[in-house]
């Protein structure tokens, strides 16, 4: 409970992910590997768990069988406790043979979970974005202002208004205007080149939100930002939470205040990971009063045998042998072969860098024996023959592009996508 109320999770987990190209091939974008061990989902689940929000719903659609195998294993709740679970949603098709339409019709499919565990308020999430927050600081304004519902916000720069929902407020931070993804939007006050962005980050009152999505059914309303905030609006009080105002424990000076990185495309992807580098990174990954939870990782620790290193991050059942890494995000059990050169890489679970090989500014799916003295990210036109090249440059190789023997990983628990 938080301030005496009772509050269920929905974590909207079924994002398709078509931006991240081959990265979402098999999985779906919730599910898409981070940093050294972890998933974006684990982002939102650590933020709930944290904020003692237990009872949480993750609703899945597309390409989710990975997802679903790493929150059986990596999310389990003691099932001593009735209301402590991270429990995996897909479409039930209660009404029809349709997958979820939208955000609301999503919740809507499964408001029956609403409606048995009574709760006070609901929150309603995203799963595909990188930062810390303490939601029961949200929740705790949601009750001062005795909203309906309340919107966490950020500003974001008015050439990226297309991207989010846009939000126009009163001096009370009452809602007078949400705009979805419109392509331009007005600086907002006091802040030149900057409009008010929704998160996707709601909490609701519990009754108002089973009125509004029963009522959103009849009029063929199908998305909480395309149709229901907007109409709600007028007949209801919609706050904005002012998510730079949200306090995390363990924040370092030096880290960037009210981190949050939409990674949507592979550029965003790719940028938010070396956010995490270095001795005083933006985003620091090892914050001990608020850690982001991941899977168990039983693999053997990494072996650095020789080489050059600068500023990486390798994985446990690594092993690096005379290889020279600059940059480089290594993930479990990926073996570079001596004078193999990575130069600000991601490269993920079981690949093999072959001797003389020389990467740059790539991201090496899982499973690829990259062949000795192979050169990518070199040559980008003669990349894009092969792979995707984002428009900042970096090259995407598919998970088992390049076959060939990979390394054999021990825990066997992360062998899905």
């Amino acid at each position: 409970m938080i301030a005496g109320k009772n509050v269920l999770a929905f974590v909207m987990a079924g994002g398709e992910g078509t931006r991240l190209h081959s990265l979402t091939a098999d999985r779906c974008k919730p599910s898409v590997p981070f940093n050294g061990k972890h998933r974006i989902v684990d982002f939102v689940l650590s933020n709930l768990v944290n904020s003692e929000i237990y009872s949480v719903y993750l609703l899945v659609q597309y390409k989710s069988q990975s997802l679903i195998e790493h929150v059986r294993q990596s999310w389990t709740m003691s099932r001593f406790i009735p209301n402590h679970f991270i429990t995996v949603v897909p479409p039930q098709m209660h009404s029809g043979k349709e997958w979820f339409q939208g955000t609301a019709d999503a919740i809507f499919q499964n408001i029956h979970l609403i409606e048995s565990a009574q709760p006070d308020l609901v929150a309603v999430f995203g799963a595909d974005h990188i930062y810390r927050m303490d939601v029961r600081q949200m929740v705790e304004f949601h009750l001062k202002t005795q909203a309906d519902v309340s919107v966490a916000t950020l500003p974001v720069p008015v050439s990226q208004s297309s991207s989010f929902g846009i939000v126009e407020i009163d001096d009370e931070h009452r809602v007078v205007d949400f705009i979805e993804k419109p392509p331009t939007a007005k600086s907002m006050p006091g802040r030149p080149g900057h409009a008010l962005a929704s998160m996707g980050n709601y909490i609701f009152k519990a009754d108002v939100l089973l009125r509004e999505l029963k009522r959103a059914k009849e009029l063929g309303e199908s998305d909480f930002g395309k149709h229901i905030l907007p109409r709600m609006m007028k007949t209801h009080k919609l706050v904005a939470y002012d998510f730079g105002t949200n306090e995390v424990p363990g924040t370092q000076p030096y880290e960037e205040a009210a981190y949050w990185r939409d990674v949507g495309t592979i550029d965003a992807y790719f940028d938010a990971h070396f956010d995490t580098l270095g001795a005083k990174p933006r985003f620091r990954m090892s914050n001990p009063q608020w850690p982001i939870y991941s899977s168990n990782d039983s693999a053997e620790s990494a072996q650095i045998e020789n080489g050059l290193i600068n500023r990486s991050v390798v994985g446990s059942g690594s092993v690096i042998n005379g290889a020279r890494l600059d940059h480089a995000m290594l993930r479990r059990s990926v073996i570079v072969e001596p004078d193999a050169q990575l130069e600000h890489c991601i490269v993920m679970e079981r690949s093999v860098i072959s001797a003389g090989a020389r990467i740059r500014r790539a991201i090496i799916d899982q499973n690829n024996h990259i062949p000795p003295g192979e050169l990518i990210g070199h040559d980008l036109e003669k990349d894009r023959q092969r792979f995707h090249v984002s428009e900042g440059g970096i090259v995407v190789v598919p998970r088992g592009y390049f076959s060939g023997t990979v390394p054999v990983e021990r825990d066997v628990t992360s062998r899905h996508a």
